[in-house]
């Protein structure tokens, strides 16, 4: 017997960054096949003794917004297996 392995589905995750002095600021969105979006946020401070590395402040607010995202997702997995089972699981802090 040979399994197959099929691609339901793909995301693209999306990021966006803006400098604003010493802080960068990140927003990741996801567009799910359902059609949602999700949409997350995430923060860098350059310490003024810090060599100035744009990409450093990028990778801490990237990894900060894709954080905030993948709890976003599992949050909206968790409402829609309880919708699904009718039970009520305990919310993820976020």
């Amino acid at each position: 017997m040979t399994t197959q392995s099929q691609t339901l589905v793909g995301w693209h995750v999306e990021m966006e960054f803006r400098e604003e002095g010493d802080r960068t600021r990140a927003v990741g969105m996801v567009r799910l096949g359902d059609g949602t979006e999700v949409r997350a946020h995430g923060t860098a401070n350059r310490h003024p003794s810090d060599p100035d590395q744009l990409r450093v402040g990028e990778e801490i607010a990237g990894a900060r917004a894709l954080m905030d995202l993948a709890s976003q997702l599992l949050q909206k997995a968790h409402v829609e297996i309880d919708e699904v089972s009718g039970r009520h699981s305990h919310p993820i802090p976020r």
